[in-house]
C-alpha cells in the first residue's frame, strides 16, 4: 500500500492542431474535477515541422490554449521525434493517473494509446473520438 493514499493524480491530455480536440480538454476536464486533480493539455510537435503549424493549426492551437486557461489547465507544447517516448516521460513527471487522447495510430500501425499503456501499466488511457 504504501503512500498510495496521499498521491495526488494529474490528467494528462494530450491535443493535435484542431479545434475538435477542444472535447478532450472538456472531457478532461470533467475526470479532473471527479478526481479532484490537476489538469495539462500537451501538444508535441516534430522537430522541423513548425511549432504552430500552418494558419489553421495554429489559430486552432490558440483556441485550445484559450480552453485550457477557462479550465485551469496549464497546456506545454514540445517538439520530440518521439512522441510516445515524451509523452510518458510527460506522464511521468506530472505523476499521470489518467491519459486522455483522440484516437491515433503510430507510423508502425500500433495505436499510440496501446503503446503507452504498455509502457505505463499504471495509467489510466483514455480513448476519445476527437
Amino acid at each position: 500500500m504504501g503512500m498510495e493514499g496521499l498521491r495526488t493524480g494529474h490528467v494528462l491530455v494530450c491535443v493535435t492542431g484542431q479545434k475538435t480536440c477542444e472535447s478532450l480538454i472538456i472531457e478532461g476536464a470533467r475526470i479532473a474535477k471527479e478526481e479532484n486533480a490537476p489538469m495539462t493539455v500537451l501538444h508535441v510537435v516534430k522537430p522541423g515541422a513548425a511549432l504552430l503549424g500552418s494558419q489553421a493549426e495554429g489559430e486552432a492551437l490558440e483556441y485550445l490554449l484559450r480552453i485550457a486557461t477557462e479550465y485551469d489547465a496549464d497546456m506545454a507544447m514540445i517538439r520530440s521525434d518521439d512522441i510516445v517516448g515524451t509523452i510518458a516521460h510527460q506522464a511521468e513527471k506530472l505523476n499521470a493517473d489518467v491519459l486522455l487522447m483522440g484516437r491515433t495510430t503510430g507510423s508502425k500501425g500500433r495505436s499510440i494509446s496501446a503503446r503507452m499503456a504498455e509502457r505505463l501499466p499504471g495509467l489510466k488511457v483514455r480513448m476519445d473520438e476527437a
